[in-house]
């Protein structure tokens, strides 16, 4: 299959364990985009913590996008606009708030340039902060200081008081908010039917670009749908069990160049 769109997802697929993208992983996706491949980051990450990563790789020059908050916003990156952007249903949030008061868990959301926290911060509540190397505003009264459209929360905390919230939450929301872990430490909050494979369907028609030819990699469960989406879905050596059992192919991990040398395989 002559693939035409690179779909990656940046933290444990992209970015090795230092948070960096490789030598290796850089040069390929730059010689596939010399070869009139497009490329999109797919994170769940806010804008601004991937947009560092997208100048490297020269996203705006060869016409590529950025996609964050795990589907709820897509970007153009040559112009800078917003192609998609799904706002997260703000009538829910003091309900969140309140049933997540009994757990000793960090709720988060963004405005255009800082981290909004409650002030029950715990020892995951700074990684955020300091992969998108920005500002964090903790705050007595969460819900009255979200004065602005988001497009996500984020739940920070200890991973098996983080699968309590999971099933309160999607039991609670069932039909109304997509709820799953993006990392052991953090879970997710989506407006319902937001996802990298929801938002990856409505992309491709606009950009003249078929279903199976888009290659994507993911490893953690916020790339399931993406990974299931695409023709051929890739899913990391050191990703999770249920996503490599859903990928057609299992690549080398994000600590071994796995993006790369599949691209440098079936790509170039």
């Amino acid at each position: 299959m002559d693939y035409k769109l690179i779909a990656v997802d940046l933290d444990g697929t992209l970015t090795n364990s230092k948070k960096e993208v490789s030598p290796r992983n850089r040069y390929a996706l730059l010689e596939a985009q010399k070869k009139g491949k497009k490329v999109i980051i797919t994170s769940g990450r806010h804008p601004i913590g991937v947009y560092p990563i997208a100048e490297d790789l020269m996203l705006a020059h060869y016409g590529g996008y950025i996609m964050s908050f795990n589907g709820g916003k897509i970007i153009e990156c040559a112009t800078g606009r917003t192609i998609v952007s799904r706002n997260f249903p703000l009538e829910y949030l003091s309900d969140i708030v309140n049933v997540l008061s009994d757990y000793n868990v960090t709720v988060m959301s963004w405005d255009d340039k800082k981290i909004f926290a409650n002030n029950k911060v715990n020892d995951y509540t700074y990684i955020e902060r300091d992969v998108l190397k920005t500002d964090m505003v903790v705050v007595d009264d969460f819900v009255s200081a979200i004065k602005f459209d988001i497009n996500k929360i984020l739940v920070a905390g200890e991973p098996d008081v983080l699968d309590a919230c999971q099933v309160l939450l999607k039991k609670r929301y069932d039909g109304l908010l997509d709820i799953y872990k993006s990392a052991p430490y953090f879970l997710e909050i989506m407006p319902f039917g937001v996802s990298k494979g929801a938002m990856l369907a409505q992309l491709l028609p606009q950009i003249g670009i078929q279903r199976e030819e888009l290659i994507a990699f993911g490893d953690h469960y916020n790339d399931m749908t993406m990974i299931g989406y695409a023709g051929m879905g890739v899913a990391m050596e050191n990703g999770e069990d249920e996503v490599k059992k859903i990928a057609a192919y299992i690549c080398e991990s994000n600590d071994d160049d796995g993006v790369a040398k599949t691209i440098e395989k079936y790509v170039l």
